[in-house]
Order: structure tokens, then sequence, then C-alpha cells
């Protein structure tokens, strides 16, 4: 039996939000969000995604009429929980790649208030091979497109509230800048740019829950315990953070306030943003390219073991906590390690380790500055340095993936030391301003306690100096 043969879809529920992308990630985190608000608030809502990429799920999801089994399992407060809950919000998903103008024809519905996005960290940019012509494929021309159809079909009426869920800083202000590039270059007018910034309220967000998505090793299992086949199961942590940078309350849009999930609207932004990369993120670069290097694959393997526990614990209240001012620190920070203990996510290593440069740069290196700026000596946190230096070394080819820009760099570096020496190497790299955005060699002890590091782990191997490094004796 099929999930749809099972469960009906609520055909009484309103297209009220559009969603751009159809993947695990905003089935998990908006669809959660929704049947919450239908539930607790009688909102009375449903979601039309827009898939994202020529090759997508819309086929699978409207085959079984947008119902998908979300599966939240994992820690809270200490103890293991489960939870199967059958979305009937999805309404339906539009291929635009297939039928743009089914695309377009959502504008004119007036009960879609609230527009959301996840098309990944490169999905807001400005593309300039994008005409005035339709159809378009940036997700920035697409949506000035839909706003223009919606301004023109409404007649100047009811704006809407763009709430963005990609990876970046100020997400819903650089794509305003792109959607008024767009709007100015194809000359839609004056009128629709004042309409735009007058009626729509685009709004920076912070999304946190870990979506693994469809567990293939598991599904069999889940499908008979189900009682019904379901290829879109979706399976994600229970922590759930939505952080909405605004000044007044978006309840007429979505009554995000009673739906019993912790979503905070603030003016505070800044602060859970900061908290969340120092904290979540900035522990997770820290740890993981050591961690690869000891042969361990997930981050719940990791935090597992003893060392490197220890190793999290101590950098978290020694030195990533003091090192800046914000809200339940020590709350989150425990929070945190429940979260990496889930064995249900299969967070693996070397998915966190893409891109480690510019992660190091926005997540680590701040805190380092910052703990040395307030007389605090952050060992643990340059030991992760030491580490990047290595695994960038043992792992070019295999588990590195990077910019070019900062492999060929590495590259270089490393064919030239057996010319000028370890140390030398180290300092290079340690002074190489494209890498890290300035000469690391100029915070006081950082190259000498790197260059310690590095031939500790040539020495012991690294589990042994990860070890040495947790305790403070290296």
């Amino acid at each position: 039996m099929r999930i749809d043969e099972k469960f009906a879809k609520n055909a009484a529920l309103k297209e009220k939000i559009l969603m751009f992308g159809e993947g695990n990630f905003l089935r998990a985190f908006i669809g959660r969000i929704l049947k919450n608000c239908n539930e607790r608030s009688g909102f009375g809502g449903s979601m039309v995604a827009l898939q994202g990429v020529e090759k997508g799920m819309a086929a699978a999801i409207n085959a079984q009429n947008g119902l998908y089994t979300l599966v939240e399992r994992g820690y809270e407060k200490g103890s293991p929980v489960t939870k199967e809950t059958v979305v009937d919000c999805l309404s339906r998903c539009i291929d635009p790649y297939k039928d743009y103008d089914a695309f377009l024809a959502t504008a004119a519905d007036e009960n879609i208030r609230v527009v959301v996005s996840n098309t990944t960290e490169f999905g807001i940019c400005y593309d300039e091979k994008e005409p005035a012509r339709r159809p378009h494929r940036n997700y920035s021309a697409k949506l000035c497109d839909w706003l223009f159809e919606r301004y023109t079909k409404s007649g100047g009426g009811r704006g809407v509230l763009v709430l963005p869920c990609e990876l970046i800083d100020r997400n819903a202000e650089k794509l305003t800048e792109c959607v008024l590039r767009y709007a100015k270059e194809w000359d839609l007018g004056g009128e629709f740019l004042g309409w735009m910034q007058r009626e729509c309220r685009f709004c920076n967000t912070l999304v946190d829950r870990v979506v693994s998505g469809y567990p293939a090793a598991e599904a069999a299992e889940m499908e008979k315990k189900f009682g019904y086949t379901d290829p879109l199961i979706d399976v994600c942590e229970p922590f759930l953070l939505w952080v909405i940078d605004s000044e007044t309350s978006i309840d007429e849009y979505l009554p995000v306030s009673s739906c019993g999930l912790d979503i905070v609207v603030t003016t505070d932004f800044d602060s859970y943003r900061t908290r969340k990369v120092r904290i979540l993120n900035g522990s997770h670069t820290s740890s993981v390219l050591a961690g690869h290097l000891c042969g361990f694959e997930t981050v719940d393997e990791l935090v597992s073991d003893k060392v490197f526990h220890r190793f999290l614990e101590r950098e978290l209240k020694e030195e990533i906590i003091p090192s800046f001012e914000g809200k339940d620190l020590l709350k989150y920070a425990g929070e945190v390690f429940e979260r990496f203990r889930n064995p249900f996510v299969h967070h693996r290593l070397t998915s966190i380790a893409l891109n480690s440069v510019s992660k190091f740069r926005a997540r680590v290196l701040v805190s380092i500055e910052d703990c040395i700026g307030k007389g605090i000596f952050p060992s643990r946190l340059i030991f992760s340095l030491a580490a990047l230096i290595v695994f960038y070394e043992k792992e070019m080819g295999g588990a590195v993936h990077d910019e070019a820009v900062y492999t060929e760099r590495f590259r270089t570096y490393f064919s030239a030391q057996d010319a000028c020496g370890r140390g030398e190497m180290l300092r290079k790299i340690l002074s190489d301003e494209v890498l890290w955005g300035k000469d690391l060699t100029g915070i006081a002890g950082l190259c000498e306690y790197v260059e310690r590091a590095d031939a500790r782990i040539a020495e012991a191997g690294m589990y042994k100096a990860v070890e040495e490094a947790a305790e403070g004796i290296l």
C-alpha cells in the first residue's frame, strides 16, 4: 500500500506558502512548521513547491499527492526520541522547466503571503546571463519575475513576506539586492520597485536543523513498520531553531508565535547568528579534520570518543564561549553536544570538511582573534589550524574539496618544503593572506604553536596529539 492510498490529503487547506525548492531540508523544516501552525493555530495553509533543478522531485511528490513521512529522531533532554508524522500540507510541486506558466500563475493567488527558499548558498546570486525574457533559471531572477507578475495581477495589491533559508550571512539583504538589480536592468519601472519595497518584507533568517533525508539503508524496515510505502521519507533531528530578523511580528503572514516551536522573531539577530557560527559550526570545523585523519566517519562517532569529547568540551568552555558575548551560551552548547551524539543523522565528517579554508576563517579564526584580544591563548582552536594543514597535505586528491585558488596554493607550498624546510613552509602558509584574509604570523604565539603541534602530529600521530591538546599539555 502506498502512502497516498492510506492517507488523504487535506483538501480544505489553501495554498499560502510558495516554496522555492522541494528538497529534504525544506520539507523537514518548513513542513514541520506549517504542520504545527495548522494544528495549533488553525492556519489552514498548505505549501506549493517549485522544483529547484531540472532533474528534481516534482513527479515523485505529485505521484503521492504531496504526502510524505517526516521522521524526527535523536535526543531530547538526554533521552532518545522518535517522532513519525505524515505531512499533509504540501499541495503540489511545480516543475518550472516544463511548465513555467504554472509557476507564474501562483502569483495571482492572494492567499499566498509567504515565500521561502533553500537554493543552497549558491542560489542567491546575480547571473548576468539572465535576460528579461522568460523562462528564468536563476532563483533571484525567478523571484523578481514572480513578484512583478504579482504586482501586475494584483494591481499593486498585497505584497508577500520573503524568508530565505539559504546558509549565507544576511541572506535576505543579498537576495533583495539581486532582485532589485534584475528589476532595474529589465526596466520593470519605478512603480514596481516602489511597490516591492513598500509592500513586500524581506527578512534575514537563520535556520538550524540537521536533515539527513531519505534513509536508504532503513527505508524497507521503516515502511514495514508504517504499513505503507513512501519513497519520500525524510529523516531529521528533533532540534529546530528559526531566527527571523524583524522589528515586528510576522504572525499576520504565518502564526509562528503560537506554533509551539523554537522560532524567534528578533531585532537581536546577529547575536543568534554569532552563537551558531561560533559554537555549532566552530566546533564542527575545529574537530572534523583531525577526526577524519583518526579514522572517524561521523559526528556521533567522534563525540562518543573520550579524547575528542574532552577536546571539544574544553575548547567550548575555555576558548569559544569566553571569546564572545551572547544569550544562553552554555545552554546552547549543551544542546549542541546532545545533537552531536545523535546516531540517526549520520552526519559525515567529509561533508563538513568541504570548503574548510573559508569555513575556518568564518567559524574559527574569529574566535582565535577574540580570545587573544581578551588575553586567552586558545591552544585547541590553534591546534585545529595545524590539523587543517596536515589534512590538506595528506588528503589532497582525496577528501579535500575546496576552491581551486586554495588547493593550488597548498600544493605549491607542500611541493616546495623539501627545498625550504617544514618550518619555513608552515610560516609561508600561515602568512598567506589569500588563504586566511590576513597574515596569521602576526597573531601572538600562533605560528610557534602550529609548528609545535605539527611536529607532535608527525611524531606521535594525530590521535595522541589531539589528546595532549585536549589536556593542554602540548
